[in-house]
């Protein structure tokens, strides 16, 4: 803040004191009516006058203060020299010589197909799934899931020669998966997609004997809405609002197939004459 904001802070300051000493005085005034006693009178009637003065007084010195109070505080304050900034050399630009020959730009070639990346969204839980949780959704953040590996065969440890691509029919699906550092009780949740869309899901808390951490962990699904067809299924598993892992299998309609042989056969037998003797 400088001196002549100072200057006029406190002008403000004094203007302001002597309309409260005045309102103050009018207050003591109406006061001393009210009273029936006449020292009492007369000693509120003093302090009314004595808050007019005073009010008088600090109206002149916010006058006086931006006027003869600067310069006085300029006088035992001088101000100090302000430097004035040097302007730059600006530089004149030299004449360019504009080339007279112009090149004729050569075809470029247009790839026919480019490959545009799409972007993959990160999972999330559905609401209608978060509505049906029933234990705690804060999970330790260094709990891990290793890769799902899927197959239509459990043998209650490990999933049975895990594959990526199925082929119809299929009656349960599973998801194998070993974890650690897991916490009993948080909510988990697995989620089944095809082609986007949900069609199976489970979700519950974390059970005590599972632990925290093992082999042998795994989602299933047996009755996807639908029904089992052929797309591209995707499993997500979350452990409270936290996704951990995904998984991707393909189930196709038959992986063997059907070769019709096509084309005419180009062999023609010609007899040729025989001779007598």
């Amino acid at each position: 803040m400088d001196i002549r904001t100072g200057v006029v802070v406190l002008a403000l300051f004094a203007a302001i004191a002597a309309f409260l000493s005045f309102r103050g005085a009018v207050k003591n005034m109406q006061t001393a009516r009210k009273l029936s006693f006449y020292s009492l009178r007369k000693r509120h009637n003093a302090m009314a006058w004595r808050l007019v003065f005073f009010a008088f007084v600090l109206v002149g010195v916010a006058f006086w203060l931006p006027t003869g109070g600067e310069q006085m505080i300029y006088q035992v304050f001088p101000p100090s020299a302000t430097p004035s900034l040097t302007p730059t050399i600006t530089l004149t630009p030299t004449i360019t010589l504009s080339p007279t020959i112009t090149l004729t730009p050569s075809l470029t070639t247009t790839p026919l197909v480019s490959d545009t990346p799409t972007l993959t969204p990160t999972p999330f839980l559905p609401v209608a799934i978060e509505a049906l949780f029933s234990g705690p959704v804060t999970p330790n953040p260094d709990a891990v899931f290793t890769a799902i590996q899927f197959s239509t065969q459990f043998d209650g440890t490990n999933t049975v020669d895990p594959k990526t691509v199925f082929e119809l029919p299929i009656q349960t699906m599973y998801g194998g998966f070993d974890y650690n550092n897991t916490t009993p009780g948080v909510q988990w949740t697995a989620l089944w997609f095809r082609n986007g869309e949900l069609i199976c899901y489970e979700t519950e808390p974390w059970r005590e004997e599972w632990g925290t951490g093992g082999i042998g962990g795994y989602t299933e699904c047996s009755e996807p809405i639908g029904g089992w067809i052929a797309g591209q299924y995707e499993v997500q598993i979350f452990m409270g609002y936290d996704w951990k892992v995904v998984g991707r299998f393909v189930v196709m309609d038959s992986l063997t197939p059907a070769v019709t042989p096509t084309g005419t056969p180009d062999l023609t037998i010609t007899t040729s004459p025989t001779s007598t003797p």
